[in-house]
């Protein structure tokens, strides 16, 4: 079952975080506050689920979890930079008029 929400995860991590809250108190045993999960929530959801992961398989984040961690940042990263870069390319398109008045 847990393999099957990590994979859930990594498509929509929005709606793993609300399931993990709902369900379990794994990110209040990872985090203090409410806060850092709010922003994680909005701004880099996978960084706060593999954030919460490390915090509580080994109790800090270092080696593996570490590599986890910035793989996951650099996935947050790369969806929100890839999609804006893209929404401001302009088009142009050329009309041709192939009526035979034309010719």
């Amino acid at each position: 079952m847990p393999c099957l929400i990590g994979c859930f995860a990594l498509f929509t991590p929005r709606v793993a975080i609300v399931l993990v809250v709902i369900f379990s108190d794994y990110l209040g045993a990872a985090y203090q506050t409410i806060l850092w999960p709010l922003l994680g929530f909005f701004f880099m959801p996978l960084t706060t689920l593999a954030y919460a992961w490390a915090i509580n398989a080994n109790g800090s984040v270092s080696g593996i979890y570490l590599l986890a961690v910035i793989l996951a940042v650099l996935i947050d990263l790369g969806i929100i930079g890839g999609g804006a870069s893209n929404r401001h390319v302009r088009r142009y398109y050329v009309r041709v008029d192939r009526s035979p008045r034309h010719r």
